[in-house]
């Protein structure tokens, strides 16, 4: 069986696929991807250019035999891994580029098997314009946002809540000079990918606890609709101990290297006191991470954070059970109300 689904349709049925297929090459699958996609592509990246520039160049005729020839070589061996892990009659989703003849071919073959396939159709194309739609207007309404200085733990309640969107995971940046520890941020477009499946998953009614970010995490931008409502949403203020921030600090930046450190101190050099830098690379070079943590803390980030004019309130997140209360009890009240954001 082969269906081939407009997008709306496509994403909508998603969840009950065993397997979504990426059927374009491997560089394209790396650049973004539909979440939870797996590669099984019908050209390699130097097939894929190969045939681009037969197609181009010399014969259109020529590229689609060649082509023909490297994805039926490609499809053999995938089907011996899929049919490993994916019983015949099993459900299918597949898309590539533009919903042509790579994702075409391996979805004939398919469904011919006794797979049931789904073909996304104007396939990945399609679907970044239904996701890049969906953020612009964003259905989304109702938020309630933590806000406060580094170090108090705001992440660690937002992976702990319901309902919740946690968005230095997905951009994989903790949101400040020193973020990047985590490694490479993924693409724009895979951001907004990962982002836009998050808030499909949650009722447009439901409202969401989020953490307060500037417009930029690291390289990535947050759409302009969602910055513009965080900004006008609940705003509860997170503090917490200096001791608990510092503990937190560490722990976060456990597998800092020496490249990472001097350069992110060399970043923020102007913002803080010669002294105080120098204070910070000596404790640092003793090996007293604790001392350089508590002096970022004091003397760069506090200073450094801008409290909001608007907070509705702050809850002191010394003992998380009590915090996560606290702000249950906000959720059911906001929403007895009728709006997350009055």
């Amino acid at each position: 069986m082969l269906t081939e689904l407009e997008g709306d349709a496509f994403i909508s049925q998603k969840k009950a696929f065993a397997l979504l297929i990426d059927a374009r090459s491997p560089k394209e699958f790396t650049e973004s991807h539909i979440p939870n996609a797996q590669n099984f592509y019908a050209l390699s990246d130097s097939e894929h250019h190969e045939i681009g520039h037969i197609y181009k160049q010399v014969s259109r005729n020529d590229a689609k035999v060649l082509g023909a020839h490297y994805i039926c070589l490609n499809v053999a061996r995938h089907l011996l891994e899929i049919s490993k892990h994916y019983p015949i009659g099993s459900k299918i989703g597949i898309y590539c580029a533009k919903g042509g003849l790579r994702s075409s071919s391996i979805a004939i073959i398919l469904s011919h098997i006794g797979y049931q396939i789904f073909k996304l159709k104007g396939g990945y194309k399609s679907y970044r314009n239904n996701i890049l739609t969906y953020l612009e207007k964003l259905p989304h309404q109702h938020f309630i946002v933590l806000g406060g200085n580094t170090g108090c733990g705001k992440s660690e309640l937002i992976r702990a809540l319901p309902n919740s969107i946690d968005l230095e995971a997905f951009a994989n940046h903790l949101g400040s000079t020193f973020g990047s520890i985590k490694g490479k941020q993924p693409s724009q477009k895979m951001f907004q990918n990962t982002l836009f499946e998050a808030f499909y998953a949650i009722s447009p009614e439901t409202t969401i606890f989020i953490e307060g970010e500037s417009k930029r995490i690291g390289t990535i931008t947050l759409p302009t609709v969602l910055h513009d409502r965080m900004k006008e949403s609940f705003r509860v203020e997170i503090t917490a101990p200096l001791e608990q921030r510092v503990k937190r600090i560490l722990k976060d930046y456990a597998i800092i290297n020496d490249d990472f450190f001097y350069n992110a101190m060399y970043i923020i050099a102007p913002y803080i006191k010669s002294t105080t830098k120098q204070e910070i690379l000596a404790a640092y070079q003793q090996g007293d991470l604790e001392a350089v943590a508590r002096m970022l803390l004091v003397d760069y980030y506090d200073l450094v954070y801008k409290k909001p004019k608007k907070v509705n309130c702050t809850i002191n997140n010394a003992d998380q059970t009590s915090t996560l209360t606290a702000l249950k009890a906000i959720l059911t009240k906001n929403c007895a109300c009728g709006n997350a954001n009055d």
